[in-house]
């Protein structure tokens, strides 16, 4: 059998593994152990692998990170950021039509400055903004809809976990990630803005206007917001700055590591001094990071057993090989890789999709012209491969923002929730376009942050 035959096979096993509700960590973790066997011969080798591998997996410096910005996105949802960001988007954009719903997009986004979280962010703010939303008369569909679409804003906006999985794996640059992301983040929170205000005036009775709040209040609570500016900005500034004026060009103030450290340690500060975080509270931010750590750890060894197993084969290096000797335009593959993130986005979760595939189909596009440096393809195809997977938390049937939102909302039949959803996947489709068809949206700030 060849290579590529046999890592198709196994390849589709792995998947009706994960479809009869297997772990993806025992799935594909299965899947590069026994795929090993097979093509040695012996079991030795995997077994080897076993007592090495995950050494070398987990002293990678940069994967601290990981579980740092979880835990600065579990202890912000217990610190109340949520609620200021909600009630100074609310007092600037309310009197709009529709203007609670684009407040909860705007809130979304800043809390996403500060979780990485789309679920957490969908949670946190469902419970923030959707009774508002309710006693003001907005349709069940628009409430749901739009806090479910602006939760997937925890993943694009950095700090991201998931860009911090997709960059080690695919050797890239952390801080350039993070940069590369930041005007994608803002096209999304702007185009589902645009999409309540077109929703609105489609249907006048889902939503409603409220009193317009004098400048005095709103400043007033846009200075309430100032925690999130300052961890955001010292957290993101801090990596990507030049603090020394008087060299250009000088070291920036914290690596990815300290500057995950900074901001979990600022979050976690705030809430002791302003009493809204007690040890209980503490204690229950730093298991559930533990459990999300050990859950992500877990699934990333069960990638590099896979990663393994491919290297064995040469599958991706053949099949780049292939799609290059056939000819095919860069933007059709790109285009059916893209549609196989939305079809797997329908029945699995954005990391299990980014881990499953990057090993494929990275490989693939690095060979293939798209005009720009490797390094260039790299982080542009992973800002688009994480839009399309955050599509896939609002795409039914097992959009998880939607059972999130279900959750918090339990008298709302989820069937309206997903009419209410549909408008906002359109703008993401929209937008992956925009970012195809110009890829210096995505890296344009890349170059003149990082260079």
């Amino acid at each position: 059998m060849s290579g590529i035959a046999l890592a198709l096979v196994v390849f589709l096993l792995m998947l009706v593994a994960v479809f009869l509700r297997i772990p993806i960590a025992a799935a594909m973790g299965g899947a590069g152990f026994f795929g090993t066997w097979y093509v040695l011969g012996s079991p030795a080798a995997p077994m080897a692998q076993l007592k090495t591998l995950s050494y070398e997996t987990f002293s990678n410096q940069g994967l601290a990170i990981v579980p740092l910005f979880i835990l600065m996105g579990q202890i912000a949802t217990r610190t109340g950021m949520s609620a200021a960001l909600f009630r100074a988007a609310s007092d600037f954009l309310g009197h709009r039509k529709g203007g609670v719903a684009m407040a909860s997009v705007g809130a979304c986004a800043g809390f996403g400055a500060i979780c990485g979280s789309s679920l957490a962010t969908a949670s946190t703010m469902g419970q923030v903004a959707l009774p508002e939303m309710r006693k003001r008369g907005y349709s069940d569909s628009l409430s749901t809809g739009v806090l479910a679409a602006g939760g997937t804003l925890g993943i694009l906006i950095p700090p991201s976990v998931i860009l911090v999985i997709y960059a080690i794996m695919a050797e890239q640059n952390i801080v350039k990630m993070f940069v590369a992301a930041l005007v994608p983040g803002l096209l999304a929170a702007a185009g589902y803005m645009v999409t309540v205000a077109i929703y609105v005036r489609v249907r006048p009775g889902a939503a409603t206007a409220a009193d317009r709040v004098p400048w005095a209040e709103r400043l007033r609570t846009f200075g309430s917001t100032w925690p999130v500016i300052a961890i955001f900005g010292l957290t993101m500034g801090g990596i990507v700055g030049d603090w020394n004026w008087s060299k250009p060009g000088a070291q920036a103030l914290f690596t990815p590591n300290e500057a995950a450290a900074f901001g979990a340690t600022a979050t976690a500060l705030y809430g002791l001094f302003m009493g809204r975080l007690d040890w209980r509270g503490f204690g229950d931010a730093l298991l559930e990071t533990a459990k999300a750590t050990g859950m992500i750890f877990l699934i990333l060894l069960g990638a590099e057993f896979f990663k393994g197993f491919l290297a064995l084969t040469r599958a991706p290096d053949l099949m780049a090989t292939w799609v290059t000797g056939q000819g095919f335009e860069p933007l059709i593959v790109l285009s059916l890789m893209l549609l196989a993130y939305l079809l797997f986005g329908c029945v699995m979760d954005s990391l299990s999709m980014i881990l499953l595939t990057i090993p494929i189909f990275l490989p693939i596009i690095e060979v293939l012209d798209f005009g720009m440096t490797p390094e260039e393809t790299a982080i542009w195809f992973g800002i688009l491969a994480l839009i399309v997977v955050e599509v896939g938390l609002i795409t039914p049937p097992v959009g998880m923002n939607l059972f999130i939102i279900n959750g918090v909302a339990r008298d709302i039949p989820i069937g309206r929730t997903y009419a209410g959803v549909a408008p906002f996947v359109l703008s993401d489709l929209v937008r992956v376009v925009l970012l195809v068809a110009f890829p210096s949206l995505t890296l344009w700030l890349v170059g003149v942050a990082v260079g």
